[in-house]
Parts: structure tokens; C-alpha cells; sequence
């Protein structure tokens, strides 16, 4: 067909193109005239096409047709008027004249908010249904036949820009094409609009867009949303007139206090917080606004209204003032109507629009090496000099944001001065608990305090996720690049490596973890999993998958790996940093935002690593660290309905309540390690020395508080006896002592109650009538030491033999010479399966065994060989789902299908 097209902006422009790609006949364009030097979009493109592009000031004059214009359009012989969107009034004689007429888009269900500004009026009304109608032109306003309608959801914070963005702009082009195309088929149905229902809003202006206080929170909430960006809601406040931008209802974890602001007419009065702008309906229920604008124009955070403008402004050096001056050209380029670009120029007011924006954000990227501006970063620095002062920031990664005050307990110890945060870490901050309260962490090599920890409430957890939940949704984190947050998360690795003697200090500290081990495993191992995970993260995905065709189109199926959005991470006090940073990795890896829940007695090196995080620039709110007790915190974690998945290590009998939890809280995803009772099998074939020295190390590794850890050993009868003698021999070796020295290969278990545990433990085992060959009693000195053991003569039936000590006690049962099913039997008579291990020179049966024992992980010939590429995790009552490896990340992931047909 022989299309003219009338209207303007980046939508007319869009829907000229795909017209055109459909195969109709554009004979003209008719739009707006230039405006500050700058031609509409869809001026632009027709006369890049070489299509007549006519720029008419106006139709009509004084209620009738300007003849000349008439004329002027009615010599192109077009077929239908296409008006995808026209702010001009076109006279009958136009909307008459084509064959069959003419066709125009409105951005809403009609016959409802008929007029200007339906987007507006569909949010301030809080409509729960928007969409557009594409209707055939009539003498009346927005009252013609309807053709073509679609509907969408309308989202709690909505606004003017985000529905239009996510719907109304590529679903309406997909609209006016469909539209088109059932007229040149014949069949475009003419469907009279209902009066019922019906509904007319004058335009929005400035001067009617004053808050009225005297409503309900979403009410008010509604009005902001509705006129943002244009022509913006606003008050009296402070003297002057504040324009609110950014609202939202969702004040979950928010607590009203902070810095009032009165508010003339309000219920009550503002409250400047550090999460933005609290604001009361007349039914005390909250909103929260993040950003403001001043009487100057100025935009700022609405958490720094009482602050004023940055402080002083940056010297820049050589290499950034020709960075500014390279800007200065975009600025030159994009603002042609100016003819000098100073400090004072002001983007908007110097004719940029909101394409403008995108194209300044896209320039910068370009200019200064892929740094990514958010659109808002433009309105919050509108004036040139604050544009620079601000770029410059965030390029030497100043942003003034990122500062955080960090109150530190300070220990000299290891020859080192030890910082060591000691407040929750919620939204980038060190923060108290609600209502200040502490407990005490505890050095077990003496039993002396270490300092006091704040204790986190169930509030505090609620204030966490919803911290979490936000740099999920709406912050840089899920914005980036996945390279980017892989060079993040290799830059926070080198971190822990600058600070891993700090960091393995606090956990000799903390946990009584032995310096040594702690260096090479709890810290060293934290750092391997963190880079192994950063490499991961550009290399997340989906795949394409043949189906069955909808012929005679074509179908094709697709499959993209989603992160699941804010997880809980719960933690053991064993290996306090390295489970941490096992499970963390993967999940950050994903794109996820985390709230982490360490073990109340092992929290400091989960603070430290707090602070490392804000080094190397994690965004606010990725990570969230909430020490405290597992009862309260960790079961909200597991209830909380915005928590979408749960990463869980500890004890069988607590994982399957947090699973119970999670199914009915909101059938979240959830992973667990739980309790091992793990088996190794010593066949006579074996190295006998090197039996004896992984033995060794299978049992009594970490003090025995190893989740891994042979809970049982099988010794063939042979060499049974040599075999504990030798071990006797050994245990005899070992130093006890304090785990900041050197030559100490065994200090003290982690916390008192699991050292009266133990004991407990191994009186048990002497009553069941086990042989106690050495150990079994608590180290007569000063903190939380106990002796290794060692258990000959256990039967299946006794309680030692079946339950888990946790600790380093070694229990040796014998099984006779080439009863190779019989003790596989016997290793398997457990509901744990977590870990297993087999030593012999026999490789047929070494796979043989392998292949039989019911456990995630099976060592041959070896024990404790984790790696951070190799996927762990159990079987049966030791749970579900993997650490390590990129099996880990699908923990963190879900799956979406996509399918398309073409």
C-alpha cells in the first residue's frame, strides 16, 4: 500500500522502518519542524531513504485546513495515514482522504483515559491492566472504531518510562505493523468503542502535578509514579519546591528512622533515611522515593538531601582533563544548537531529550574504556562541571557512595595488627544489630573473649534482604557485564590473598584453626575458589534445541541460564571462611545477591571478608553478612518469602527442617551438606605407610572438625594390628598447642559445648565396650583442648560405630582377610553418605569398591583431596546438591526455555 506516515519521536521512526521492511510504499512523512537545530527522528531517517519529509508548523488555522497543505499532501495519492504518534491536530480533510483512511495509536485500553498523557493517568489511577489501542480516526478525541488492542500487567513500581520501555514502545510497533497488515488483507475488523467505562484526563502539567497529601501511601505513591519523569510530582518543602522521582511501596526491612523532613499538608513528616525518602499516606502506611530534585533543577539521591552537594571539587590530571575535553566534543555533537559547551551548560535545558540520554551514555562508554553510566547518572549531573566531577569519580572508583565507616577491634597477634570488623554488614555497611545487641566470640586456645559481635535480630534479617533484593533488581550488580563481574570477583580474590595472613590469623583466633592449615586450606583454598569462580562467570550457557516445526514456519527453541535472585548462605563453624567462600563464589559467579548467615561462634573472618568485598567494589547490597543465632536468623533466612534459594551445611537433623521450611514458606531452591558418617576401607594389598599416614590425616585432619572425615576405618584382619600400632605411634607425635605456633599440628576443638561433646562421645564408646587405646579426655590446660583418640574392637551396633563424633577420634573395626562385599556391605549400613575411601594396589579392586560405595565423594588411595574443580557433595541423609566445580553453579541458576516461530 501507498503509506503516508504522520508523527514524530523514536516510535514514528520505528514504525516507519518496519512499514517499509513489510513492503508498502511510504509517498511521505510528515512531522514536526526542527526543534533547537535538531530534526525528529523520524524526519531523519525518511530523508536518509530519500522519502519526501514535509515539516508543517501547523494544519489549520483559525478551525480550518490550510489549502496549501492540503494540496501538498493529497499529490502523494496515499492509500492509508498512518499515525503512530502525532501531537499535531490533522484536519478531516487529511484523516478523509485515503482509500481507507486512517489509522492512529493510543497508549492506552480505550475507552479509557482518552486525551493526552493516558500513560500518566493508567499509573496515577493504579489501573493493574495498561496496554494500547490502535483505532480508526474519527472527528471526535480518541473515539474512532477500534482496530487492534493489547494489554499488559501493570507493575507495582511502573512508571512512565518503564512501561512505555518495556511495553507500550516495542509492542505497539509490533501493533501498528499487525495493524496495517489486516488492512491490506481486508480484514481489519471496525469495532464501535463502548461508552461505558469511559474515560477523558486532561494533559499533565507541572502546575497540576502538586501532591496532595490528604490520601492513602499508595495513592500518593501512584501520583509520583505517574508523573515520572514528565512532567514530575511535586511539593513545598525546605522553601522550596522538591520534585520526587523513583517510588516505590515495597518498604520491606525499612525502619522509619532518620533525619525529619516537614512537609506542609503531609500526615507526617518525611524521614531522610539512608535507603532514600520515607513518606506517610493518611493511612501511616510508608513509601519510599530515591531520588529528588531541586528548585535549581539540580537532581540528587534522596539519602543525601541534608548533605548538599559534594563537598569540594576533583583536580584533575592531564590524561582527565582530556578525557573532559573529549566529552566536551560529545556534548558539542549531541547539543548542536550551542555554541560553546561550558561548566555551567546544562544538558537539558540546552534541548537534550531522553534519546539524548542514551546517546550520551553510549558516547561515554566508547570514550572511557566500556565505563558504564546509568541513564539517572545523567539527571543527577546535569551542568557539564558536575557531568565531569562525576565521571571522573567514578573512573579513579571514587563514587562518593562507596565510602563506608568501619569501626575495627584491634589485636596484635602473630606479629600482626589485626583489624576486625564487628557489626552486621547490611547494604554496604557496618551497622548494630536492632536494639544494639551483642554476644561475645570466644578464643578457644584460652577461653578468653575476643571482643563483642553484634547479634542480629529478625529485622536485621528483613533489612538484609531487602538490601539484597534491591541490588538484585535494581542495582548496577545485575547490569553489568558477566565479564565485569568476573574481573570483580578476581579482584576480590587478590584481596584475600594480599590479607591471607590477617585472614588466617583470625581463624587460628577465632576457630583455634592451626596458622599453618589455616594458611594453606581454610584461606588458600578460599582464594582458589573465588578465581576458579571468576573465570566461570562469561561462561554461563544456554543452548539451542531442535523441536518438532510448526510448519509450514519454523520454530527454534532456545535456553538461557537465569541467576535466581537473593540467596541465603548459611555456614558451619569448621571451616568458617573456606564454606563461606565455597559457596559464595558459585552464587555470586551466577549473578545472585546474598545474605549470609555465619556460625555464631566463628563470625569474624565473615566480617573481614565483609570488608574486602567493599575494596574491591561489590556493589552495595550484593553481600550481606548477618552474624548471630542460627534459631532466629537462619530460620527467617529460610522463611523470608523474597529469599529464592538457601545454601545450607550443618547437621542432618537441622537441614531437614530448613528444607521443610523452604518448601512451605515458597518452594524455594535449596542445596544441602549435611552430617557424614564417612567409611574408609584399608585392604592388607595396601602401602601400609602411606595407609597409615592418609589414615592419619582422614581422622585427625583440622582437629578432627572436618565434615569429611572418616567417621570409620576397615582394617583388613591382617594387617589390622600392625596397622594400629602404627597409627599408636603416630598419635604419639603430634603436638598439642597453641595454633599460632609453628610446630603445632593439633589445637583446640572450636567452642567449649563441643568439647564436652566429645567427651561425652568416647564415654559412650568405653560403656558399649569399644577399646580405648589412647586419648578420649580433655587436655589439662587452660581453653577447649582434647586429646586424639583412638577406638579398636567397635562393632556395627555400637553407637560410636553409626553416629558421627565430629571430632579426632578415630574408630577402627576389623574385617576379615578377602571379604571384600562383606565390608563394603557393612560401610554402606549408614543413611550418611558424604564422603569414602579405599586403600589398596588391586586397581581392579579399587574400581570395583568405588563403584560400590554409596558416598558423593570416594578417595582411592588418597583422602581430604578436595579441589575447587571437582564437584562435592552427598548422598542419602548427607543431602543434596553440589559445592565446587560447575556443578556448583547450577545451584545458583534456573533455566528458562524461549521458543520462537518465524
Amino acid at each position: 500500500m501507498k503509506i503516508a506516515v504522520i508523527g514524530q519521536s523514536l516510535f514514528g521512526q520505528e514504525v516507519y522502518c518496519q512499514l517499509r521492511k513489510e513492503g508498502h510504499e511510504v509517498v511521505g512523512v510528515f512531522t514536526i519542524p526542527d526543534k533547537d537545530g535538531k530534526a525528529d527522528p523520524l524526519g531523519l531517517a525518511a530523508e536518509k531513504d530519500g522519502v519526501p519529509v514535509f515539516k508543517f508548523p501547523r494544519w489549520r488555522a483559525r478551525g480550518q485546513a490550510l489549502p496549501e497543505v492540503v494540496a501538498k499532501y493529497q499529490a502523494l495519492g496515499a492509500e492509508l495515514n498512518v499515525l503512530p504518534f502525532c501531537s499535531q491536530f490533522i484536519p478531516m480533510e487529511v484523516i478523509n482522504a485515503p482509500r481507507h483512511g486512517s489509522i492512529i495509536y493510543h497508549p492506552s485500553l480505550l475507552p479509557r483515559h482518552r486525551g493526552a498523557s493516558a500513560i500518566n493517568w493508567t499509573l496515577i489511577h493504579g489501573d493493574k491492566k495498561g496496554g494500547f489501542s490502535i483505532f480508526w480516526a474519527d472527528d471526535g478525541l480518541d473515539t474512532g472504531d477500534l482496530l487492534l488492542q493489547k494489554e499488559c500487567e501493570v507493575l507495582p513500581d511502573d512508571t512512565v518510562s518503564t512501561l512505555y520501555n518495556r511495553f507500550l514502545f516495542p509492542e505497539g510497533i509490533k501493533g501498528m505493523v499487525q495493524a496495517v497488515r489486516l488492512i491490506a488483507e481486508g480484514t481489519a475488523p471496525r469495532l464501535p468503542q463502548p461508552e461505558e467505562g469511559a474515560t477523558y484526563e486532561g494533559i499533565q502539567k507541572k502546575e497540576t502535578a502538586k501532591i496532595n497529601w490528604d490520601q492513602p501511601a499508595e495513592a500518593i505513591h501512584n501520583w509520583i509514579r505517574g508523573n515520572d519523569k514528565v512532567p514530575g510530582a511535586w511539593t513545598e518543602a525546605c522553601g522550596q519546591k522538591l520534585t520526587f522521582f523513583n517510588s516505590t511501596l515495597n518498604t520491606s526491612g525499612l525502619v522509619a528512622e532518620g533525619e525529619a523532613l516537614p512537609i506542609p499538608g503531609a500526615h507526617r513528616p518525611g524521614l531522610v533515611t539512608k535507603a532514600g525518602l520515607i513518606l506517610f499516606g493518611n493511612d501511616d502506611r510508608m513509601l519510599l522515593v530515591k531520588n529528588i530534585q531541586l528548585e535549581d533543577g539540580k537532581m540528587m539521591p534522596a539519602s543525601q538531601f541534608f548533605r548538599g552537594s559534594a563537598s569540594s571539587a576533583l583536580e584533575l590530571t592531564e590524561a582527565e582533563l582530556a578525557t573532559a575535553e573529549a566529552i566536551r566534543s560529545s556534548w558539542m555533537r549531541i547539543l548542536p544548537n550551542i555554541p560553546e559547551v561550558e561548566d555551567s551548560t546544562d544538558f537539558f535545558k540546552s534541548g537534550a531529550a531522553s534519546v539524548d540520554v542514551v546517546r550520551l551514555v553510549e558516547e561515554v562508554k566508547e570514550l572511557c574504556d566500556g565505563l558504564e553510566l546509568e541513564n539517572e547518572d545523567v539527571y543527577m549531573a546535569t551542568t557539564f562541571g558536575d557531568f565531569i566531577q562525576l565521571l571522573v569519580r567514578k573512573l579513579r572508583g571514587e563514587d562518593e557512595d562507596s565510602e563506608c565507616v568501619i569501626n575495627y577491634v584491634e589485636r596484635t597477634v602473630n606479629k600482626l595488627t589485626l583489624q576486625m570488623p564487628y557489626q552486621l554488614f547490611i547494604g554496604g555497611e557496618f551497622v548494630d544489630a536492632e536494639g544494639s545487641k551483642t554476644y561475645d566470640t570466644i578464643n578457644p586456645t584460652d577461653g578468653s573473649v575476643i571482643c563483642q559481635v553484634s547479634l542480629a535480630q529478625v529485622s536485621d534479617v528483613d533489612k538484609a534482604v531487602a538490601a539484597a533484593k534491591e541490588a538484585f533488581e535494581n542495582g548496577l550488580w545485575g547490569k553489568i557485564n558477566a565479564r565485569d563481574r568476573g574481573r570483580l570477583l578476581y579482584k576480590l580474590a587478590d584481596l584475600m590473598e594480599q590479607h591471607q595472613e590477617e585472614l588466617a590469623t583470625i581463624e587460628a583466633l577465632d576457630a583455634g584453626a592451626v596458622y599453618t592449615l589455616a594458611l594453606k586450606t581454610h584461606v588458600g583454598m578460599s582464594i582458589q575458589t573465588f578465581r576458579y569462580f571468576a573465570g566461570w562467570c562469561d561462561k554461563i550457557q544456554g543452548a539451542t534445541i531442535p523441536i518438532n516445526q510448526a510448519r509450514p514456519n519454523r520454530n527454534l527453541t532456545l535456553t538461557k541460564k537465569e541467576p535466581v535472585g537473593v540467596c541465603g548462605i548459611i555456614i558451619p563453624w569448621n571451616y568458617p571462611l573456606m564454606m563461606l567462600s565455597w559457596k559464595t563464589a558459585a552464587c555470586l559467579a551466577a549473578g545472585n545477591t546474598v545474605v549470609i548467615k555465619p556460625a555464631q561462634v566463628t563470625p569474624l573472618t565473615a566480617l573481614k571478608f565483609a570488608e574486602l568485598t567493599l575494596k574491591a567494589g561489590i556493589p552495595k547490597g550484593v553481600v550481606n553478612i548477618l552474624p548471630g543465632s542460627g534459631s532466629p536468623v537462619g530460620q527467617r533466612l529460610a522463611d523470608h518469602p523474597d529469599v529464592r534459594k538457601i545454601g545450607f551445611t550443618g547437621s542432618t537433623e537441622v537441614g531437614k527442617h530448613i528444607m521443610k521450611s523452604c518448601a512451605l514458606s515458597n518452594v524455594k531452591k535449596v542445596s544441602l551438606e549435611l552430617g557424614g558418617k564417612s567409611p574408609l576401607i584399608i585392604f592388607s594389598d595396601c602401602d601400609l605407610n602411606k595407609a597409615v599416614q592418609m589414615g592419619m590425616s582422614s581422622v585427625f585432619f583440622n582437629k578432627g572438625e572436618n565434615c569429611i572425615a572418616a567417621g570409620r576405618l576397615f582394617v583388613e584382619d591382617s594387617i589390622h594390628d600392625q596397622f594400629v600400632q602404627k597409627v599408636v605411634e603416630e598419635v604419639g607425635k603430634m603436638k598439642i598447642g597453641n595454633p599460632l605456633d609453628r610446630d603445632t599440628n593439633h589445637g583446640p576443638q572450636n567452642h567449649e559445648a563441643h568439647l564436652r561433646k566429645l567427651v561425652e562421645y568416647c564415654q559412650r564408646g568405653v560403656k558399649e565396650g569399644a577399646t580405648l587405646v589412647c586419648g578420649g579426655n580433655q587436655v589439662a590446660r587452660p581453653g577447649f583442648f582434647f586429646q586424639p583418640t583412638v577406638f579398636t574392637d567397635v562393632e556395627d551396633h555400637m553407637y560410636i560405630a553409626k553416629e558421627e563424633s565430629f571430632g579426632p577420634i578415630m574408630i577402627i573395626s576389623r574385617f576379615a582377610d578377602g571379604d571384600m562385599d562383606a565390608v563394603i556391605s557393612r560401610a554402606n549400613a549408614t543413611e550418611f553418605g558424604l564422603a569414602s575411601g579405599v586403600f589398596t594396589r588391586d586397581i581392579n579392586k579399587a574400581l570395583y569398591v568405588s563403584d560400590k560405595l554409596q558416598a558423593g565423594t570416594v578417595f582411592v588411595n588418597t583422602y581430604n583431596k578436595t579441589d575447587v574443580a571437582a564437584p562435592f557433595g552427598g548422598f542419602k541423609q548427607s543431602g543434596f546438591g553440589k559445592d565446587l566445580g560447575e556443578a556448583a553453579l547450577n545451584e545458583y541458576l534456573r533455566v528458562k526455555t524461549v521458543t520462537f516461530e518465524y
